[in-house]
């Protein structure tokens, strides 16, 4: 055992002397996840920019977009006409709303008034939502129109002021919409709405298992090159030398981990101090498990180059269907398939410390599988790991 650590230890300290693996295990994984909270902004909440041509100036247009800009994921973009024609025939845009001149006039007077959308095609998928929510904030400044024009009915003759009158609606309608009788919030199930906790985790295990797994071409290599036949005419035997190789990968594969959880701690506070254990203890079998998948493919591969592929596919395999990148239905055929994969275990492990609170209690299944996977892995793998490697 004392000689298998020493290869251990001897592995480990190459890893983290070679810049090219370091890079590839911690750096990549984090710009990966960068990437996707950049393009998804952590949030589930509709966000585009609404872009305006103000031709009219008055206070009903104004009121319009304003009311617009206070919706939460809209932004407000005012153009001149020329410029929303030009980008319109470009393509840069494809849709825009006119306010014509005279619309907050004919409001104030009680005639009718209409916006005008102008857009290419069907004016895309976000530009339906959007030309959608308009119109529900117009519809909405209509409905203030109807009410004030009732209530002013009901008090006709009354002698109160209509100034006063549009005050008190104003001010009524206001308050409502502030804090609506009825409101719609938004739950998400089956899932999280926090990017974080929803990607994270399968981004570490998936660059754990595909580490682990692409790592395995450095046995080979060094099985057709005749080096680990040289260590076996030392004191080693086969089994220390076996178990040292995958206690290396087991190793590696950890203190990949530990780099990235502990980004993770120091910048989104995703971590309490216990979630961030246990989360460490799930990843540490999950590595045992990986680890020995990666020896069994070290074992059947013959060629660099086949163990690397080997693993590549291997890797998407597992990661496709461990849901990383986004949710397996239940019940589903591709549910029933995702039993398969380790990563969906892992997943939903450290999904459950991390996002719902729960604990290692909570992920006994989970562990169970793992540990079942990595002795099965060994047994394998030792079985066709020749005692005497060589030869191609």
């Amino acid at each position: 055992m004392k000689r298998a650590l020493l290869i251990t230890l001897n592995e480990v300290r190459l890893y983290l002397q070679d810049k090219g693996d370091l890079a590839f295990s911690l750096l990549l994984p984090v710009v990966t996840f960068a990437l996707i909270y950049g393009a998804f902004g952590g949030s589930t909440l509709f966000t585009a920019t609404a872009s305006i041509v103000n031709e009219d100036n008055g206070a009903y247009s104004t009121l319009l977009i304003e009311r617009l800009d206070d919706i939460n994921g809209i932004k407000v973009e005012l153009l001149t006409a020329s410029e929303a024609d030009a980008k319109l025939e470009r393509s840069d845009l494809l849709l825009v709303l006119f306010i014509p001149p005279g619309f907050s006039e004919a409001l104030a007077e009680g005639r009718p008034a209409e916006a005008i959308f102008k857009q290419r095609g069907n004016g895309g998928q976000e530009g339906q939502i959007l030309a959608s929510i308009i119109r529900s904030v117009a519809e909405d400044m209509n409905i203030d129109f109807r009410v004030s024009s009732q209530v002013k009915s009901f008090l006709e003759g009354t002698g109160i002021p209509e100034g006063e009158i549009d005050s008190v609606v104003a001010g009524t309608l206001g308050a409502e919409r502030d804090n609506p009788t009825l409101s719609v919030k938004e739950e998400v199930v089956g899932g999280t709405g926090d990017l974080i906790n929803q990607y994270l985790p399968g981004i570490v295990t998936m660059y754990v298992l595909f580490a682990l797994t692409v790592s395995s071409q450095v046995i080979v290599e060094e099985r057709r090159k005749g080096t680990l036949e040289r260590l076996l005419t030392t004191r080693l035997t086969a089994g220390e030398l076996f178990f040292g190789k995958y206690l290396a990968s087991v190793a590696r594969g950890f203190v990949q981990t530990v780099v990235l959880f502990s980004l993770a701690y120091a910048v989104f506070q995703m971590f309490t101090p216990a979630s961030f254990v246990e989360s460490l203890f799930i990843v540490l079998i999950f590595t045992a498990a990986a680890a020995a998948l990666g020896m069994i493919i070290a074992s059947v591969s013959r060629t660099p180059d086949a163990a690397t592929w080997i693993g590549v596919v291997f890797t998407m395999v597992m990661v496709m269907l461990g849901g990383t990148f986004f949710e397996i239905p239940e019940g589903s055929v591709l549910g029933t398939m995702s039993k398969i994969s380790i990563n969906t275990y892992a997943n939903n492990a450290l999904r459950t410390v991390i996002a719902e609170g729960g604990n290692l209690g909570d992920t006994v299944m989970a562990l169970v599988i793992f540990a079942g996977v990595a002795v099965a892995g060994l047994i394998i793998s030792r079985l066709l790991f020749k005692a005497v490697p060589g030869g191609k």
